[in-house]
């Protein structure tokens, strides 16, 4: 970031102001040397996650870059900038910023975009801040948490009649790229029953950002949102902060007794942002170049979702995981599995058949399914599930014709109900279908036929 001289003694004289103590000279470092990402300085003390400020001005043009404070070692300190680190140069001063670490947070967030810092990126100017609060949100007793007790109204047939989503579930969206699961958010943004809904574009294109908001969010889902968005061209930092940051936005609303859909995408560049990070200062990589810390991190940003205690709001998550080259074993892939409710598996041959959404059924599941619906929904659910995965099984003999009809019961069955079930899990992207008609219509499949 390069200032004018002028402006840049009147910032520098606040922020010293603001982190000399009474009495006592402002505590100040130098960059001894620059390792990749990461930044050694020493000369002062700080703690781990508080902020300095790298300043250069002994240049023409006065250069200050923030960063944080990452790790230490031997009375070094390593520090992760959050913006370009041009103009930069050894010896440039490290003063420690006033740790506020506090966000703005208000109704007047709704519409907005912003980045992982909380400033606007839509150019609509600076927001009304209602309360300032820390990124590090209260953490709820899992014993005081209100059970997962009613369905969500996600307005996707397939999703609503297969795979219920419960109120306050936390869910993975797993798919490869190419397969549509931006479409699909942007589905759920425009048909789910929720107040508030918190989108996260963490590591995406940056074309991809604005055509979200246009084309797939719409002018009427914004009004009751708000995106962070973090492009791929942004420091791992800024991009760890941002999901974060939209997470936190959640609480916020959750705790203001809203039900809040939050949707993130993706956790894979989250998790890949923190393995540069733990990379350049130094962590063994674990799993396939993950280091340990990133299956740290997963766990603590996805529990923060869910319903808060009896009688406030709820956070229904759904989190896009990149599954590189469909490899469903992916160490991040199969790290959130396992700490999430559920997952959906979206499938490349259906998406090449033209098959949208192009859910595999088979491999999908909702953990809280069964507390959240009903008997007879959740029989003709199980049951849709065993004549589709029985004609997956024949399909190769069935198209070549060299299934005998009569053969198996079942199969006869399959085949005959095909043609409805290929119709019920297809959804045109404009078309929305209700809960409850959803239901009704997988319970039609298998009524009675006159002979």
């Amino acid at each position: 970031m390069r200032l004018d001289r002028v402006s840049f003694a009147k910032r520098l004289a606040a922020y010293g102001e603001a982190v000399a103590l009474p009495g006592q000279p402002i505590l100040e470092g130098r960059l001894l040397r620059m390792v990749g990402l990461t930044l050694e300085a020493e000369g002062l003390r700080a703690a781990v996650g508080s902020r300095c400020l790298v300043i250069n001005d002994d240049s023409y043009h006065p250069t200050q870059v923030e960063a944080e404070v990452m790790g230490f070692s031997a009375g070094k300190l390593y520090l992760m900038p959050v913006g370009s680190l041009a103009g930069i140069a050894p010896g440039a001063r490290v003063v420690p910023l006033p740790n506020t670490g506090r966000l703005p947070m208000g109704m007047s967030m709704l519409g907005r975009v912003l980045d992982g810092a909380g400033r606007a990126l839509d150019g609509k100017g600076g927001m009304k801040a209602e309360d300032w609060v820390p990124m590090d949100g209260p953490v709820i007793n899992p014993l005081k948490r209100h059970p997962i007790s009613e369905p969500l109204d996600v307005g996707i047939r397939s999703i609503n009649g297969l795979l219920t989503v419960g109120r306050g579930q936390r869910l993975g969206l797993f798919a490869g790229t190419g397969v549509g699961k931006s479409v699909l958010l942007g589905m759920m943004t425009r048909f789910t029953a929720a107040d508030i809904i918190v989108v996260g574009l963490i590591g995406e294109r940056g074309r991809e950002v604005k055509e979200f908001i246009e084309h797939i969010l719409g002018e009427e889902s914004i009004k009751r949102s708000v995106v962070v968005a973090s492009p791929a061209d942004e420091a791992p930092l800024m991009r760890l902060r941002a999901a974060q940051y939209c997470t936190r936005i959640a609480e916020y609303f959750r705790d203001k007794g809203k039900n809040v859909l939050l949707l993130m995408d993706s956790l894979t560049r989250y998790a890949q942002a923190q393995r540069e990070i733990a990379l350049a200062i130094g962590e063994p990589p674990a799993t396939k170049g993950y280091p340990p810390s990133v299956f740290a991190k997963l766990p603590s940003l996805v529990e923060r979702a869910g319903n808060a205690e009896k009688g406030g709001g709820s956070i229904t998550a759904f989190y896009t995981v990149l599954s590189e080259g469909d490899d469903q074993q992916d160490p991040i892939a199969d790290a959130a599995r396992g700490v999430l409710d559920g997952h959906l598996v979206l499938s490349r041959r259906l998406a090449e058949e033209g098959h949208y959404p192009a859910i595999d059924i088979e491999a999908s599941i909702s953990r809280v399914m069964p507390a959240v619906v009903g008997v007879e929904h959740l029989r003709s659910a199980q049951r849709f599930k065993q004549l589709w995965s029985r004609y997956q099984q024949s399909r190769d003999l069935i198209s070549v014709g060299a299934y005998v009809p009569g053969g198996d019961a079942e199969t006869d069955l399959a085949i005959a109900r095909q043609a409805e079930m290929v119709r019920y899990l297809r959804q045109g992207l404009d078309e929305s279908e209700p809960l409850a008609a959803s239901a009704a219509q997988l319970a039609s499949i298998f009524a009675p036929r006159p002979a």
